[in-house]
């Protein structure tokens, strides 16, 4: 069984992202991100939720409770072409809206680049969601494979 500095960094990897780049999102320091994935440090319960998140992956799967990373879509049906030229086209329109200043704001203040980034991450995250669960909700089962 993999540890969950291996989890870690698999996840990490699968996104194609370098440490360097997750440190920025989160505002640690490389050698913390490195103690997680090398299993000399381990991150506490917040910081574990928040790399899940990061990862698109269960808080289960980097603990080794599961090797799928994302249980609770596993039954879920897959997207097609279509869905996901209708997520990317939801999602450009929801970007423009955040990059405007106008369309989401902290305390009076625009989302700085990095945090922006990390919402329309989630966003999108969400819609695909969203979008597995509408399409079992509303498939007769005589066309679910």
């Amino acid at each position: 069984m993999s540890t969950l500095g291996q989890r870690l960094r698999k996840a990490r990897e699968n996104k194609g992202w370098s440490q360097t780049f997750v440190c920025e999102k989160l505002k640690i320091s490389n050698s913390r991100l490195s103690g997680y994935e090398r299993d000399y440090r381990e991150p506490d319960a917040e910081m574990l939720a928040t790399l899940a998140n990061l990862y698109g992956v269960s808080v289960d799967y980097l603990l080794g409770r599961t090797d799928n990373p994302n249980p609770a879509s596993g039954d879920l049906p897959q997207l097609t072409e279509k869905d996901e030229k209708d997520i990317a086209k939801k999602l450009q329109a929801i970007a423009d809206e955040l990059a405007s200043g106008t369309g989401l704001a902290f305390d009076g203040e625009p989302l700085d680049e990095t945090t922006r980034e990390l919402v329309l991450e989630q966003i999108e995250s969400n819609l695909r969601l969203a979008k597995k669960f509408a399409k079992k909700k509303f498939t007769p089962k005589k066309y679910r494979k």
